[in-house]
């Protein structure tokens, strides 16, 4: 004998899975092989962790420092994207793929001319502020879709030129036998290792990719201080190893606010503020009570000044109540 469903018994909705609510910076050292997303994905799932994101990508190729920002250290990401970034690369001499590395395609093979004197002549014309044309092979947009896609379908799009700055630009080893140079290299954001190495294959006149790269340092923060994807499973995250929110914003100046001001800041409001010293819009650290608040920034209007509130921690009004 079946039994009959009774139709109004409701059906009983899987139970939400109840994520650890966790804020600060992680360090990590991306291992190769992949891509920033698969790996802050892989911190989500050790942790548990309800909200992830990273401040700019590595490519899958590439291994190294990738600060990792979870839940409310996700609002201030953007301030490490303008920073420094320091790498260890190695290209092959005489091998030129259409990505610029060696997950590409082969073009073309070259014979290599060259010794550790001429190699390093030619570091010497990229010190400084260059001109770099961003690769196709990468994520900048077109018409909302990244280059890569369009250069996987086979089509080229022409990318404008730009500035980037090459701060230095040392040899670390140079194999004649195997016509591979390493190097290390501090540049501005924007900058992109594979073009660099090809370039300097173009200028010794044999061409060269990418076939290694380890990010060393981001603004402040360095490898050495990173931790990887098997001691975060097998250790977990300690204190030492979450920094901060607010670490995030170091290279902005602080400010603490007064009561009143909090008062009102707390509920994400413009706040008048007194007359202080502080320059007029720019961004701020802002304290209460040597508690991080956020990013804000001073405004004047009919010479009253005011105090805004621009990207700023949930539940302030709870938070120090």
């Amino acid at each position: 004998m079946s039994m009959m469903k009774n139709p109004k018994q409701k059906t009983k909705k899987p139970m939400k899975k109840i994520r650890n609510k966790i804020d600060g910076v992680l360090l990590l050292d991306k291992p190769l092989g992949l891509s920033s997303n698969q790996a802050i994905q892989k911190v989500k799932w050790i942790l548990n962790a309800e909200k992830v994101g990273h401040t700019g990508t590595l490519d899958p190729l590439a291994t190294g420092l990738l600060p990792i920002c979870l839940g409310q250290a996700t609002k201030f990401a953007g301030y490490l994207l303008d920073g420094d970034k320091e790498y260890i690369a190695t290209a092959q001499l005489g091998v030129i793929t259409d990505s610029g590395d060696s997950e590409g395609n082969l073009l073309e093979t070259r014979a290599v001319d060259t010794d550790l004197e001429r190699v390093l002549s030619s570091f010497e014309h990229f010190v400084g502020e260059i001109v770099q044309i961003p690769p196709m092979y990468s994520a900048l947009k077109h018409n909302g879709r990244p280059l890569y896609e369009y250069a996987r379908a086979g089509i080229k799009i022409e990318r404008p030129a730009r500035n980037v700055t090459i701060h230095s630009l040392c040899l670390e080893n140079y194999n004649p036998q195997l016509q591979q140079i390493t190097f290390i290299a501090r540049v501005s954001k924007g900058t992109y290792i594979r073009t660099l190495a090809e370039d300097i294959g173009n200028l010794l006149g044999c061409g060269a990719s990418l076939i290694a790269l380890r990010r060393t340092k981001t603004n402040q923060f360095q490898i050495q201080e990173a931790i990887t994807l098997d001691d975060l499973a097998a250790n977990g995250l300690d204190d030492q190893r979450l920094l901060a929110v607010d670490v995030l914003t170091e290279e902005l100046q602080s400010y603490e606010l007064t009561d009143a001001e909090f008062a009102v800041v707390k509920f994400g409001n413009i706040a008048s503020s007194l007359e202080n010293k502080y320059p007029l819009n720019q961004d701020y650290r802002l304290y209460f009570k040597q508690h991080f608040l956020g990013v804000g920034y001073f405004n004047a209007i009919e010479n009253q000044i005011f105090l805004h509130p621009k990207r700023i921690i949930s539940n302030l009004s709870t938070l120090l109540a």
